[in-house]
């Protein structure tokens, strides 16, 4: 029997979106062309493959069953095809998706950014969030380059990279009345604070090591950024525990201190994500190492 490989990464777009629609846009097709190309996937594969429930569609066992042997396929043909390929990064011209959390924005995508204007101009960058949902962001599919952040309960199609440790520290305003060059676990649980809550897993991470020290906060004030924190406490006697690469960019405004936190706050990981299709394609490979670099470098 002949296949039709051109087939094939229409029923990975379907396993991976669960939704016609998704993988019609993901491919840059049509809905009725994708509905007639996924008639050919049923008559090429023998089965129904894909069943349509209340929110989108579910794969039958057939489909969950084939899905690993052909992914695994098209990776190897990407990395076939893709290994052959040079990259020239002070030439080429690329759009790259890279979705950030909060934290990896404003503490370490500046200095990418800078990287990268220096090594590959033309290289444009496109950022989209990463709140709790790594489907959410367009990396699980694979049309978003990467995730950078905390990476929690990754699917099998993720390859994930450890970058960094990151510890807390607490910013109050330069002239508090009442903390000096040290602050005491009893000032930190007296004092009011202001928590940052971006969307993300930083949040917990900074509640979970917070009741791991049983360490207790009276939080005034929730806001959902890091420049937003800052100008609460530099208006205000209250205290706010951010990540250390937070300070140090809060660290230069006259009107901040920063602290050491009253006890050990333990860390958090910072990680990146690609998916497995990438593993091999030149382009790909140098942003990687070029943001590991960064991370390396401004982490230190």
């Amino acid at each position: 029997m002949r296949y039709d490989l051109n087939l094939l990464p229409i029923f990975v777009a379907l396993m991976e979106e669960r939704s016609v629609t998704r993988a019609a846009e993901r491919l840059g097709m049509t809905q009725p062309a994708l509905s007639n190309a996924l008639g050919r996937l049923r008559l090429m594969l023998q089965d129904q493959l894909f069943v349509r429930e209340r929110y989108g569609i579910q794969p039958t066992p057939i489909a969950l069953e084939l899905a690993p042997g052909i992914a695994d396929a098209l990776a190897r043909l990407d990395d076939a095809v893709l290994g052959q390929q040079d990259f020239d990064p002070a030439s080429a011209e690329r759009l790259f998706t890279i979705a950030p959390n909060g934290y990896v924005e404003f503490a370490l995508m500046p200095a990418i950014v800078a990287k990268l204007a220096a090594e590959a101009p033309g290289i444009r960058l496109r950022l989209t969030p990463y709140g709790n949902d790594l489907t959410e962001t367009g990396v699980v599919s694979g049309t978003t380059a990467m995730v950078v952040g905390r990476i929690v309960d990754p699917p099998d199609n993720l390859v994930v990279q450890h970058l960094m440790d990151e510890h807390l520290e607490c910013v109050l305003r330069a002239d508090h009345p009442e903390i000096g060059d040290t602050i005491s676990r009893e000032q930190f649980e007296c004092l009011r604070h202001v928590n940052v809550m971006p969307p993300g897993r930083i949040r917990a991470g900074v509640f979970q090591a917070l009741a791991q020290q049983q360490l207790k906060r009276d939080v005034a004030i929730s806001v959902t950024n890091f420049f937003a924190v800052a100008e609460m406490v530099a208006v205000t006697d209250y205290c706010t525990t951010l990540p250390r690469l937070i300070c140090r960019r809060l660290e230069h405004d006259p009107r901040l201190k920063v602290l050491p936190a009253p006890t050990d706050l333990g860390t958090f990981p910072v990680e990146m994500a690609w998916h497995v299709r990438y593993r091999h394609d030149p382009a790909h490979r140098w942003l990687r190492a070029l943001v590991a670099d960064v991370v390396r470098q401004v982490g230190a």
